[in-house]
């Protein structure tokens, strides 16, 4: 099992919609990824509600904050095309089938194929649209900016 497993798995959990079941894996999530407590204290004193609200004006209908990775290298969906094709290919040559309700370029999607692969060539291929994410994140003033710090944190240096 690749190092920073958990780490993708946990923070796969922290991009998804907070739900009642992401609620009750809070004090799990920060104990198994020290990297995300941030996060992880910060949802946790966040009444639901509110919670749910900042996700969705976050990420929702959002495309300055797209979790679909394609949508960082290919824009809109109109040109996305072929993209989500490579995502389905690299978790095939894994044994994999991609089965989820999203489009499998969803970055929780990609951060769980790297945890159970320790593959991450779709996260260092896509490296740019994560740094890209993290900074409008960052701006925003948004917690799920520690999220994108603690992942691209685990990623080679981009090339330049």
């Amino acid at each position: 099992m690749p190092s920073d497993a958990v780490l993708y798995q946990a923070a796969a959990l922290c991009l998804t919609y907070p739900d009642d079941a992401f609620r009750a894996r809070l004090p799990l999530l920060r104990e198994a990824a020290p990297q995300l407590r941030e996060f992880a204290d910060h949802a946790a004193v966040t009444p639901a509600r509110e919670l749910a609200a900042h996700y969705v004006q976050v990420f929702d209908g959002e495309s300055r904050h797209s979790l679909y990775l394609s949508s960082w290298r290919d824009g809109d969906v109109r040109r996305r095309g072929r993209s989500p094709a490579g995502f389905k290919d690299a978790y095939r040559a894994h044994g994999l089938e991609f089965t989820g309700e999203e489009v499998p370029d969803y970055l929780p999607a990609v951060l769980e194929f790297a945890a159970r692969t320790g593959d991450t060539c779709l996260l260092t291929e896509h490296r740019d649209g994560l740094e890209r994410l993290r900074a409008r994140l960052t701006d925003f003033g948004t917690p799920y900016a520690s999220v994108l710090d603690a992942v691209c944190a685990t990623l080679p240096t981009a090339y330049t």
